[in-house]
């Protein structure tokens, strides 16, 4: 009888147990493999020192990306419109603390990554190390 407590223990264990992988798996964004720095001690930078502030950063992902200040840490995402197929039309614009499709006009959250339709934002990873983020995929 012990020996099957014991044994549920460490299937439980197993189970319970997150899974770390970072999921940005999208079917209309190409993955880039790319690291970036950014020095918020920069005069272009320097707006992410503060809550609820965002940049755009064309030279890395699909179409570039927005990263933003949540107050308590930092997102970035891609800015191509994660629910259409990359075009002209498929460059996100900021609008406030959300980045609107301008093919189908739909807003997406910087908080969240989150829209309304299937897909949510393409999301990288950041570290942050003093004055400097590292953006990576």
């Amino acid at each position: 009888m012990k020996k099957c407590i014991v044994l549920l223990v460490i299937i439980s264990a197993f189970w319970g147990c997150s899974n770390s992988d970072f999921n940005n798996k999208n079917p209309y964004i190409p993955s880039y493999t790319f690291t970036v720095d950014i020095n918020m001690n920069l005069p272009a930078y320097s707006n992410l020192q503060y809550p609820s502030n965002a940049i755009y950063y064309s030279s890395v992902g699909a179409k570039g990306i927005y990263i933003f200040n949540t107050g308590s840490g930092y997102n970035a995402f891609d800015a191509a419109c994660p629910n259409q197929a990359i075009g002209s039309c498929s460059t996100m614009t900021l609008k406030g603390i959300n980045i609107v499709c301008p093919c189908d006009d739909t807003e997406y959250s910087l908080f969240t990554g989150q829209g309304k339709l299937q897909y949510p934002l393409k999301q990288y990873r950041v570290e942050v190390n003093g004055n400097v983020l590292r953006v990576y995929n």
